[in-house]
């Protein structure tokens, strides 16, 4: 059952739904999305900002805010609402020495932005300067040093009103993806995007003005698929071999994507999530868990499908 609540100030409004509700999560740098249509209803009273919330089966799946409202000759409404982590497309200046956890907290103090769960990224950042960056940006460059010098991922997202933080292990989901509960799908594997090999860092010390150089590698794959180069620099503070090797770990593998049509929904699952999925892919073979980068929930009166797509996990030959 379907039930979408829209509030303009002390009214709430119980919209009869046309067609499909979607609802639309990414792992990283978006907010939420929620769109929905039904009739123009002439005591209906909503306008942009209002807060709508949907649950499905009595579970919560969406809470957020209307973006845009389009109307048509038939008396059809269309609306468009995002989370609360819309608000991140908001641009700012930040000098901090924080962890991402910390960095999050003052970001939506700043904002009025509500939190729930953080989980303690740990890792102090060194002096940084983030100068007029979308606030995604800012939380998503944090979160990506915290990734390259601790090889842990951590996914940001809104849950049902309150900004979340979770590691990667923690979103792990209960759910396998195979030929039975999949209508179709599409895999491929590539080492031509974010796949290296070969990992070397430069710093400049100022104070003894010397360039220093961290690199590490991986010679069975530089044998096996040429020389694949990342190139950064180590900032003042970080340890430049720890983050040489955390990233040839990130890098060091194929790139596998995977997009999922029409499986069988589960609300739990959202960008972010990881998920068990087994497939047979002719001579290969597909078992493991995979990375979640979007999702989109399809709801109807009486069916539940989501699309995924999907990265990562391990590829053994059949």
């Amino acid at each position: 059952m379907i039930e979408l609540l829209i509030q303009n100030k002390n009214t709430i409004y119980y919209p009869a739904v046309l067609d499909d509700v979607k609802v639309v999560t990414e792992r990283s740098g978006s907010a939420g999305k929620l769109t929905c249509s039904f009739m123009n209803d002439s005591s209906l009273d909503i306008t942009e900002g209002n807060a709508i919330r949907l649950k499905v089966d009595g579970q919560n799946v969406f809470y957020g805010f209307i973006f845009t409202i389009k109307r048509t000759e038939g008396d059809t409404i269309y609306i468009t609402a995002y989370d609360q982590l819309r608000y991140l497309k908001n641009k700012d200046t930040y000098v901090y020495t924080k962890t991402a956890t910390e960095l999050i907290r003052t970001i939506a103090s700043d904002f009025n932005l509500q939190c729930g769960d953080l989980a303690d990224t740990a890792y102090t950042i060194p002096s940084r300067v983030e100068d007029k960056k979308t606030l995604f940006d800012i939380i998503q460059n944090a979160l990506y040093l915290t990734l390259s010098n601790t090889g842990k991922m951590y996914v940001l997202y809104d849950d049902f009103g309150k900004i979340a933080l979770k590691s990667l292990e923690e979103m792990k989901v209960n759910i396998l993806i195979d030929a039975e509960t999949a209508q179709s799908y599409e895999y491929s594997s590539s080492i031509d995007t974010n796949t290296y090999d070969q990992i070397k860092l430069i710093y400049d010390n100022k104070e003894t003005g010397k360039r220093e150089v961290y690199i590490t590698k991986d010679s069975s794959h530089i044998n096996e698929w040429g020389l694949l180069q990342y190139l950064d620099t180590v900032q003042k503070g970080e340890n430049g071999k720890s983050k040489a090797d955390s990233l040839l770990k990130l890098y060091n593998a194929k790139t596998k994507s995977l997009t999922v049509k029409d499986a069988f929904g589960d609300i739990r699952v959202r960008g972010g999530s990881l998920v068990i999925v087994q497939l047979e892919l002719g001579d290969i073979k597909l078992q493991n868990f995979m990375l979640v980068e979007s999702c989109t929930h399809t709801f109807s009166e009486s069916e539940h499908y989501m699309t995924l797509k999907l990265r990562g996990g391990a590829i053994n030959s059949a």
